[in-house]
């Protein structure tokens, strides 16, 4: 099916094809590019993903993870957004909601932070379900400019910007170049069990 005969509308789910059934938030978590401009985040929901990173594990409960975070609109939504790819900033000038996450990866005595940005990729993991918890949806970035956002924003040098987040509801295909409409119809996949886990030795499957 081409995106012109899909009548211009995302799927609002993508359900994980799994070989045991998921919890919902796990199974119906997708990552969209097609955002309602005109959605919103309320206060509780925007309040709530950020409740959720904070309650993520981290190692000796460091709590490495930071954020800067604003909703369409807010001078910072704009700041953030001018750190993103070329290729980003197209789509998500329609989210309701632009996050940088930030890891840190020096502590209060100069050393490594140990993992720091593991700890981070955990928060950033709880934040991107409660969304889904939410009735929303969060798209994950690595096309960003680190060094602007460091610069932009003030990033200390114990911290290190890692990944960026939007945030909103699901819009329709209207406007979206034909490459993006292709990436929002595609299927989620994902390699089988067996190349993921194994048991005995490596490279033999458990599943």
């Amino acid at each position: 099916m081409t995106a012109e005969e899909y009548i211009a509308e995302v799927p609002a789910s993508k359900p994980a094809e799994t070989s045991v059934p998921l919890h919902p938030l796990l199974a119906e978590r997708w990552s969209p590019r097609a955002l309602d401009p005109d959605a919103v985040v309320s206060d509780r929901q925007f309040t709530a993903l950020f409740e959720a990173a904070r309650w993520a594990p981290s190692w000796g409960n460091t709590q490495p993870a930071r954020y800067i975070a604003a909703r369409r609109g807010e001078a910072t939504f704009e700041r953030i957004h001018g750190t993103l790819s070329r290729g980003n900033k197209g789509w998500t000038s329609n989210a309701s909601a632009l996050a940088i996450g930030v890891a840190r990866v020096v502590d209060e005595d100069g050393e490594p932070m140990p993992y720091g940005e593991y700890g981070l990729a955990l928060a950033t993991e709880n934040l991107v379900l409660q969304a889904v918890a939410e009735g929303l949806y969060a798209h994950q970035m690595a096309g960003f400019d680190r060094d602007a956002a460091r610069a932009e924003f003030g990033i200390p040098a114990e911290f290190e910007p890692i990944v960026a987040v939007a945030v909103g509801s699901l819009g329709t295909l209207d406007g979206m170049p034909e490459r993006l409409q292709e990436k929002e119809l595609r299927p989620r996949i994902r390699k089988p069990l067996s190349e993921l886990v194994f048991t005995e030795t490596w490279g033999e499957p458990l599943f």
